[in-house]
């Protein structure tokens, strides 16, 4: 198996950063990790400049990129949107779907399925996330509302019985027979994640006692205080907040959530808990103008501007457009975090989110080599999958 050495690089690894280290890979996986530069015989060796060198960013909620969006059901677009996201340093992802009816989904995981093996030059796919269509109408935000409706055993059993791909399916848990649905999907391995949902805290308690242990683009499209008779309900929002062992994602585009919400998330949950996702739509990776989200054959029409996709009447967001370098420079300068915890929330807790964190997630001897190598800019130069080198940037 060929031997790699990266060299001359500031390694960021769970303990702390190496300012010149090196890093033994053979094959596919990490074999050493030193504070020196190690010898290492007939490996070929990277010299890294000077810059840092990062364990793979993990998106675990990522629509598209590109000017594709895996809703277009095709295996061109799974491969586009990989390899879109991998210059930006992202290895691994969980694709993720829209609101559709029963056999659009179908379809999106048949093309999943299709294309997982071929996808060799973009970041890998860790398996599926379904989004929807178990919502909250009144939270929709840009999704379809043909298709949003409540839980139906017969239909999510029906799709979990198509294809062992699915990891997690994101749902509102107030809605009747969600609950149910949340046992259910858990006991066959999917991670149930509260999402685009007006539950009230002791609902999403409920939730997370079953099985819905992570909070889907925190603060958007969920419930905050709201009043019912007079009276006041802390949300969803308070509930992820004051269960400890709750995760949560956010949308650091910088957009999304200003600089205040990004500290406080923070604050509370810290990067142990909090991980960054792009929510990327087509747009991402493209020039700003005129998109689609969802299917581009019917999906809705947005306008991409200011950094993120809005809808027509600018009334709305309708998807983020940012790569996963971009979310690390905004907890760096937005939410003033050091660089390490800015890694962590897009590496090794998403790693754990995931359930690959044996493998992924971080800098270490036995895991699998997928590393990035970028700037104080946080500028990817380079993006390594499981010991291959996928792209190179100037």
């Amino acid at each position: 198996m060929q031997r790699l050495k990266i060299y001359n690089g500031k390694i960021i690894t769970p303990s702390g950063i190496m300012e010149k280290g090196s890093v033994l890979i053979t094959g596919d996986t990490i074999t050493a990790v030193s504070e020196n530069n190690m010898e290492a015989g007939d490996a070929v060796e990277i010299d890294a400049k000077g810059l840092y060198v990062s364990p793979g960013f993990i998106d675990i909620h990522v629509h598209g990129g590109g000017g594709h969006d895996f809703m277009d059901n095709s295996v061109e677009a799974f491969l586009a949107i990989a390899e879109t996201h991998a210059r930006y340093g992202t290895t691994a992802m969980w694709p993720t779907s829209l609101t559709s009816h029963t056999e659009g989904i179908l379809k999106t995981i048949d093309t999943y399925e299709a294309a997982k093996d071929k996808n060799v030059n973009g970041a890998q796919f860790l398996g599926l996330h379904l989004e929807g269509p178990y919502f909250a109408m009144n939270q929709r935000g840009a999704q379809d509302p043909r298709y949003i409706r409540n839980p139906d055993p017969e239909e999510y059993k029906r799709i979990l019985s198509h294809s062992a791909s699915i990891k997690r399916w994101s749902a509102a848990p107030e809605l009747e027979g969600a609950i149910e649905f949340g046992k259910y999907i858990q006991s066959r391995g999917v991670l149930p994640a509260i999402a685009h949902t007006d539950a009230i805290y002791e609902e999403a308690y409920e939730a997370f006692r079953t099985g819905y242990t992570l909070a889907t683009h925190l603060y958007s499209a969920m419930s905050g205080v709201t009043r019912r008779n007079a009276y006041r309900y802390a949300g969803v929002i308070e509930a992820a907040f004051l269960t400890d062992d709750m995760d949560v994602e956010i949308i650091a585009d910088g957009v999304h959530l200003p600089a205040p919400l990004l500290k406080l998330v923070y604050k509370i949950k810290g990067a142990e808990r909090t991980a960054l996702i792009t929510d990327a739509m087509r747009a991402a990776g493209m020039p700003e103008g005129e998109s689609v989200l969802g299917n581009i054959n019917d999906g809705l029409k947005v306008i991409v501007e200011d950094g993120v996709a809005k809808l027509p009447d600018r009334n709305s967001f309708a998807g983020s457009v940012a790569t996963a370098d971009r979310l690390v420079r905004t907890m760096i300068s937005m939410a003033e975090l050091p660089l390490e915890k800015a890694i962590q929330m897009i590496t090794a807790t998403p790693a754990r989110i995931a359930g690959v964190s044996d493998k992924k997630g971080s800098i270490e001897a036995g895991k699998d080599a997928d590393i990035v190598l970028f700037d104080e800019s946080i500028h990817v130069t380079m993006t390594m999958i499981k010991g291959r080198v996928i792209c190179r940037q100037t």
